[in-house]
């Protein structure tokens, strides 16, 4: 099966920006479950880029803009294949031990630890067993809501809070299943009818990295593309730049996945 997605990005300046140095990781992995076929990028202003790989192996593209501009938009789309393999990759333990520890967004605080304390994992054996429940348990005791967290927000923030968007179920889910003593990332990609990026996790079980969607409290299935993923959300964020000026920004976001 395949599935085609779009993603694009505008962002407009209140001020022109001067110069600017970008970094975009919109380009799907290659993975068990999925192998990118295609893709095209389209950059405006035009500018210089080049193809690179970060330290979590997510496909990054690098460039500039040298000259003034008050608005930039890139546009990204492609084809994948989806096979049927319920996990992404395959693992030794040592290698996956820097998952394991708070970081980032992702600390415990008294009340996720509390939280943790509260779910009764009596009766679940393996460890993607013991996983599920704790996402049912987040999805029964979380709710979503748009416009209630930031992109900061932190993971012990975003339960307090009671409500949050994908980002915060990923956040949140990470630092319950480090707490559990699972090998947990963070992932962002795209999913079939949700209209912008959108955010899961993967559990290290038995070898393998397992993708468990907790906002939508379910495994990953056809329907989700992955992008990036790394030990919370800001080491695979789509967009990250320096610039110069610009003053504040205003972001438009839309993203297409459909089965062909």
């Amino acid at each position: 099966m395949y599935l085609q997605f779009d993603y694009q990005m505008q962002i407009q300046y209140s001020i022109p920006v001067e110069k600017c140095y970008y970094t975009i990781k919109c380009i799907p992995k290659t993975t068990r479950r999925q192998k990118l076929i295609e893709t095209k990028i389209e950059m405006y202003p035009q500018s210089k880029w080049s193809y690179g790989v970060d330290g979590w192996k997510n496909k990054t593209i690098y460039g500039s803009i040298q000259e003034a501009h008050d608005s930039f938009e890139f546009h990204i789309s492609g084809k994948t294949e989806i096979y049927p393999v319920d996990y992404e990759e395959d693992a030794r333990l040592w290698q996956v031990g820097m998952y394991c520890y708070p970081y980032g967004k992702c600390i415990p605080g008294e009340l996720l630890r509390q939280y943790f304390v509260s779910i009764d994992l009596k009766g679940y054996e393996t460890p993607l067993e013991k996983a599920v429940h704790i996402m049912h348990c987040l999805y029964q005791d979380f709710s979503y809501a748009p416009c209630q967290t930031e992109v900061t927000t932190e993971a012990e923030e975003a339960w307090r809070i009671g409500k949050g968007v994908c980002q915060d179920y990923a956040h949140i889910f990470l630092v319950l299943l480090r707490l559990a003593g699972f090998p947990a990332r963070y992932v962002c990609g795209l999913l079939a009818g949700e209209g912008a990026s959108h955010a899961w996790t993967e559990v290290f079980c038995d070898g393998k990295w397992i993708g468990l969607d907790p906002t939508n409290n379910c495994r990953v299935t056809d329907s989700h593309i992955k992008l990036g993923d790394g030990r919370d959300a800001s080491e695979c964020a789509i967009n990250r730049g320096v610039l110069i000026g610009g003053g504040n920004q205003r972001q438009i976001v839309t993203a297409v996945v459909n089965k062909i």
